[in-house]
């Protein structure tokens, strides 16, 4: 691996790492996972992926399938997608709360892993109680965030008494993770404020953007662009996306009298984004793309990226953004965002939920191009923090550090 430069080992084989997802849906934490399990060093990692279904667009990034544990029957009992308050289902607790912390169980047993990482909480919940009594044959558990812990609590309980079990379990379940694992240095600082953590546990590596993947995808063509200049986002369409924060403030920018306003991504608010958009009477010009396998290629042709989100945990859309030249216009959520940039220098950021502050900053900025060049050039300086080879290494570096009995080896 670039920059390490004391191979581990256990014992003197390869360290065993399990990763462990619900699945390849998802954004950020998915990237992660698949850039590790392709790129560590297979003479000093022995990496595998367990997944409760074998979905998702980023398996076909995976390079090698044979790594991939996969849950029996998981499209039946393990669909986890969409809006996170649909896991309170009856049906998906049932799935939650017993099929699926034995299915990761058998998944650790058959791996033997020597480190396990999770990721986001509600896999994090599961792998808790999969590694519940297993003794001596219990890995090194990290638990890995990559969200704003409290304000999905309070998304996805539909009712007070649900919103304290989730989070006392939640605080639980941390508390015995060998390390927990932030994207964001103030995600970090929250966690432990709001878990109360031991902070000798806590952890953080910003996401890893892949600089010459993105150089690769970005100038590639894009069917069914609008033949006006743009202004783009990207995200699921949910609540705490912001994307209706962002439709009200375009509208009342003035902007849709030039611009249109691209919005890629899926998701169950889709209808109602819909609705908002033809009342204010700029349905017209604004474009629902969906999901798109190379996103690169719109964010490179875009005027402006504008990321309206209610929380984050790090934005990876958002860094990806500036690798493809974007200017950037963000809300100041927890967390994240000033990991990404440096206001005023590389980006730009209003307060959450304040369409007034959102229209004014994308009216300024669309009025002002040497503004956003100038933003453009600095944005492409401060991303190459995020390469995916620095952000791999420190990976290894932790793997190495959780593993049991691990030696360096010459």
């Amino acid at each position: 691996m670039h920059g390490v430069t004391q191979p581990a080992t256990v014992l003197g084989r390869p360290i065993r790492v399990l990763l462990m997802l619900t699945s390849l849906h998802g954004g950020g934490a998915e990237r992660v996972a698949v850039h590790l399990l392709n790129q560590l060093d297979p003479k000093r990692f022995d990496v595998r992926m367990g997944l409760l279904r074998k979905a998702g667009p980023y398996l076909e990034h995976v390079e090698d399938m044979d790594r991939l544990l996969v849950a029996p029957d998981g499209e039946e009992h393990f669909n986890y997608d969409g809006p996170n308050s649909a896991q309170y289902a009856p049906g998906k607790l049932i799935g939650s709360a017993v099929r699926a912390p034995l299915a990761f169980r058998r998944m650790v047993k058959e791996a033997r892993p020597d480190v396990a990482m999770s990721f986001l909480k509600g896999t994090n919940l599961l792998a808790w109680l999969a590694l519940m009594g297993l003794g001596e044959e219990r890995p090194r558990w990290i638990a890995r965030e990559g969200n704003n812990v409290l304000a999905v609590v309070e998304e996805e309980a539909p009712n007070p008494l649900i919103k304290r079990t989730s989070l006392r379990l939640t605080r639980r379940a941390y508390r015995r993770a060998d390390a927990v694992l932030a994207n964001s240095s103030d995600m970090a600082e929250g966690l432990v404020r709001d878990l109360e953590l031991d902070p000798a546990k806590m952890r953080m590596i910003n996401n890893p953007i892949d600089l010459a993947g993105i150089a690769a995808a970005k100038d590639e063509p894009i069917p069914g662009a609008p033949a006006r200049p743009y202004i783009l986002t990207a995200g699921r369409l949910e609540y705490q996306k912001g994307h209706e924060v962002l439709i009200r403030a375009f509208a009342a920018s003035g902007v849709w009298r030039t611009h249109a306003l691209v919005i890629l991504g899926k998701g169950s608010r889709l209808g109602e984004l819909h609705r908002l958009a033809a009342q204010l009477g700029i349905g017209e010009y604004v474009r629902f793309i969906g999901f798109v396998g190379n996103p690169y290629a719109w964010m490179a042709r875009a005027d402006l990226f504008v990321l309206p989100s209610r929380w984050e945990g790090f934005p990876t859309v958002a860094a990806e953004a500036l690798a493809c030249g974007a200017p950037l216009l963000m809300t100041d959520c927890s967390f994240g965002p000033r990991d990404v940039i440096e206001p005023g220098v590389s980006g730009e950021l209003v307060p959450v939920d304040n369409e007034i502050a959102l229209s004014a900053a994308i009216a300024q900025l669309i009025a002002d191009p040497e503004r956003r060049a100038r933003m453009r050039t600095a944005g492409l300086k401060r991303v190459k923090r995020f390469a995916v080879d620095a952000m791999v290494d420190n990976y290894a570096r932790l793997f190495a550090e959780m593993a049991p009995e691990r030696v360096a080896a010459d």
